[in-house]
């Protein structure tokens, strides 16, 4: 039997120092809740194009073919690439979308256990552009896959990553990492101790680095103690502010001062529980104590301009950087929606 060896360096940990290829082991590592968002587009002439925004192929709807051969080959990377794990999906979306002169695409997996689904999302990418272009091929010559790549990710040792918000994108608002447009934002840190200067804030850097890759064209601050009238009063001043999204972290659990979600009850016209209630079970995933968080999600009225989120999460830096990833994924749709602007199907991967 031939032995497949390849020059690599020693430090790949798939490689030994003769250039051996093997299958790592992860038994050592955490087992995490992970998620990976990738991208990729199909350069098409405007025939192609046109029959995909009309419905008029003779194969069928070539977006939902795509969006599905994307779904089934996420699940199927480990046969396809030797020494990729195979992992437990949890969930994939693979959403394409109509631009000048192409199809871009993108998919997001999340997976929990010990290694990454990076490989998982390009290859949901690849094989939805491949795809596309299965579907397209007889209306010309002119197609090219291009710009596949991981844009962002979370989870394992190597914690959150994501390209710049400027980095070209589809879907926005649509996955765990598509920007909003630039939007102004404001933060709260709800803590006794924080505010006493007897411990170090450390959400709020999560918080101001989060927004910001969510599209946060500023970030504001804000440090109150456990006190339901400075709480408000610091939530109102970002909304005085023009800042869309407000976060507080801290004081959504059952403790005798845990009082945010009643501070911010006069200030929530209308609520989100859906968004909420989202928020809570991707925190059960790591602890089943995130069901006794009164997370709250809801628009209050802003002076002069449309609604603002108001979202009211946890204390802790883990349920924050969580709600983070989820909130990526709805962002732009929830403020379109709050703007009143078209966020049809076709906008969402829905084809015509």
């Amino acid at each position: 039997m031939t032995t497949l060896t390849l020059p690599l360096p020693p430090t790949l940990t798939h490689a030994d120092a003769a250039g051996h290829v093997h299958m790592v082991d992860v038994s050592d590592k955490a087992v995490t809740r992970r998620v990976a968002v990738a991208r990729g587009r199909v350069e098409c002439p405007a025939a192609a194009l046109q029959a995909l925004a009309t419905g008029t192929l003779p194969k069928g709807d070539g977006l939902a073919v795509a969006r599905v051969a994307g779904i089934q080959a996420a699940k199927r990377t480990g046969d396809l690439i030797p020494l990729c794990h195979p992992i437990g999906i949890d969930g994939v979306t693979v959403e394409l979308k109509l631009a000048e002169g192409a199809v871009e695409i993108e998919a997001a997996v999340t997976s929990t256990g010990r290694t990454g689904a990076e490989m998982e999302a390009l290859t949901a990418v690849t094989v939805a552009g491949l795809t596309v272009i299965d579907m397209v091929k007889g209306l010309g010559r002119d197609f090219r896959l291009t710009d596949v790549a991981v844009v962002a990710k979370s989870g394992g040792r190597s914690g959150t990553w994501a390209e710049p918000p400027a980095a070209p994108g589809v879907a926005a608002g649509h996955s765990a990492a598509a920007p909003a447009a630039p939007f102004a934002a404001g933060y709260v840190i709800v803590s006794d101790r924080c505010a006493a200067g007897t411990a170090v804030d450390r959400v709020g850097p999560l918080l101001a680095a989060g927004l910001g890759r969510l599209g946060a064209a500023s970030v504001a601050a804000g440090l109150v103690a456990d006190d339901p009238e400075a709480i408000r009063a610091a939530v109102q001043a970002h909304l005085a502010a023009g800042c869309r999204v407000v976060v507080t972290s801290g004081g959504t659990g059952l403790g005798p001062r845990d009082r945010t979600p009643e501070a911010l009850a006069p200030l929530i016209a209308t609520p989100v529980p859906g968004l909420a209630e989202a928020l809570r079970a991707r925190g059960r995933v790591a602890t089943p104590a995130a069901a006794l968080g009164r997370t709250v999600a809801g628009l209050a009225p802003a002076p002069g301009g449309p609604p603002a989120l108001v979202l009211a999460l946890p204390g802790a830096a883990a349920a924050v950087t969580d709600a983070l990833d989820y909130l990526g994924g709805v962002l732009s749709h929830l403020l379109d929606q709050v703007d009143g602007l078209d966020h049809g199907s076709a906008s969402y991967g829905g084809g015509r």
